[in-house]
């Protein structure tokens, strides 16, 4: 997508740059283009195409650091004297650096190596895409209370390289083809329920658009009857659908920049047990043909596998090369890629399986606002979900509030599934906790 006429041109703004006067240059150029057919109640609702180029450069100008931007990247000769120039304006910064070339990605020429890309991605149009949106559309069909369906179809690609002054080269190319559905449904007093679901696929025959609506009409149909529900301490379950809400802080307090502004609930505990045995979570990003693996970050670091929480012990903070100066620690990876949570305490499990095994408590679908204390780990969320007992659902609950800590949650876990929905760029499956603190 990236055609060789750009990148003839983001290496000749390289140059410039190092002739205008910078000392360390890093490019990167990135171009997607996405195509969307919406429905809404199995009628075309809207199309759009959307075509997206820029080219970003991070300077270092006599000790000083400066970030832009251009999506002009035919002619960057001015859009250049003028980075520089406001560079030089900025105060010194020594722990501005590029990633040492021993630590970036050489596997990563051609954007390919993954298998992200479909070659299939160009051989359709906008009259496919409209017929494949619907006829993924069951609102005709008439399903029984079912009174609005809104879904939206798209194809996309996204193209990334970057090259730096000290001699990388890194591309990554991928295309994603998803599709997704709300259903809303009216009971017999009138209330109105909704449920979504969606799929995305990297390659276009891999995604089965037939499935999605009836799945999102299930989801919506099972709301129906809320029944209030007690309060107290007892075992929440988390589906798949909503489960990284609980890892994603987790990740984010491992950040060497959340760590350096005491922004982290994990500071100081790299190399220490902090967790159960029962949890252990690794970077699983260079799996070829799945969603979310990458050769390198934005720095052009090569990513790696590695444990980020073993067996319950801290084995990764997210440093890169200028945290890493800051700080005066070893430099890893900005972020994680693809995580993944590891079943417990046996493979294979499944949300069936988790139910049964708690017994009684809530099963969690969505969370409805709230927030979390990035410094204590402290959280606080709204929820709706399923109230089950004897492994078994009995019925919707709604409008309930769950709180406590990361770090005490997590040292509750009684399981982790095999069920992480391949879609998404973090696999985290169905997780269950004890003696979680629920109000109404």
């Amino acid at each position: 997508m990236i055609d060789s006429k750009e990148i003839a041109l983001a290496r000749k703004c390289l140059e410039s740059a190092l002739q205008k006067g910078a000392q360390k240059v890093r490019v990167t150029l990135n171009k997607s283009i996405m195509d969307l057919a919406g429905t809404l109640n199995g009628e075309l609702d809207k199309t759009s195409h959307c075509l997206d180029r820029s080219l970003s450069i991070n300077l270092i100008v006599d000790g000083r650091f400066g970030s832009f931007s251009t999506n002009r990247i035919e002619d960057t000769d001015s859009f250049l004297d003028k980075a520089i120039d406001k560079a030089r304006m900025l105060a010194p910064d020594q722990f501005r650096d590029l990633p040492a070339p021993e630590r970036t990605a050489k596997d990563a020429k051609e954007g390919t190596e993954l298998g992200l890309y479909d070659p299939e991605y160009s051989n359709t149009d906008a009259q496919a895409r409209i017929e494949t949106a619907l006829a993924a559309s069951i609102f005709k069909s008439a399903p029984e209370g079912l009174i609005s369906e809104e879904a939206e179809y798209t194809e996309s690609i996204t193209d990334t390289l970057i090259m730096d002054s000290n001699g990388l080269y890194c591309r990554h190319t991928e295309t994603s083809f998803d599709y997704g559905v709300e259903m809303t449904v009216q009971d017999a007093q009138g209330n109105k329920f909704s449920g979504y679901w969606w799929d995305s696929s990297n390659v276009r025959k891999d995604l089965d658009t037939s499935t999605i609506c009836p799945i999102a009409l299930e989801r919506a149909r099972a709301q129906m009857g809320p029944v209030p529900h007690p309060g107290g301490k007892t075992c929440l379950v988390l589906d798949p659908e909503v489960s990284s809400r609980v890892v994603s802080p987790v990740l984010k307090a491992l950040s060497a920049y959340s760590i350096q502004q005491n922004n982290s609930f994990l500071t100081g505990k790299l190399g220490e047990k902090v967790f159960p045995d029962s949890l252990t979570i690794i970077d699983d990003c260079r799996v070829p043909l799945k969603r979310g693996s990458y050769l390198f970050d934005s720095e052009g670091v090569a990513t790696k596998t590695v444990p980020i929480i073993e067996k319950g012990v801290v084995k990764e903070y997210f440093v890169n090369t200028y945290m890493a100066g800051k700080m005066g620690i070893e430099p890893t990876i900005e972020s994680a890629t693809r995580p993944k949570v590891q079943a417990w305490p046996r493979p294979g499990l499944t949300q069936t399986d988790i139910l049964e095994m708690c017994g009684s408590g809530i099963l969690v679908t969505g969370f409805n606002g709230g927030n979390s204390n990035s410094s204590t780990g402290d959280f606080s969320y709204g929820i709706e979900g399923f109230a089950f007992e004897n492994g078994k659902i009995t019925h919707p609950v709604r409008e309930m509030l769950i709180t406590g800590n990361f770090i005490t949650l997590w040292n509750n876990l009684i399981a982790a599934g095999e069920d992480a929905r391949g879609c998404m760029s973090k696999l985290i499956p169905t997780l269950a906790f004890s003696n979680v603190d629920f109000s109404a």
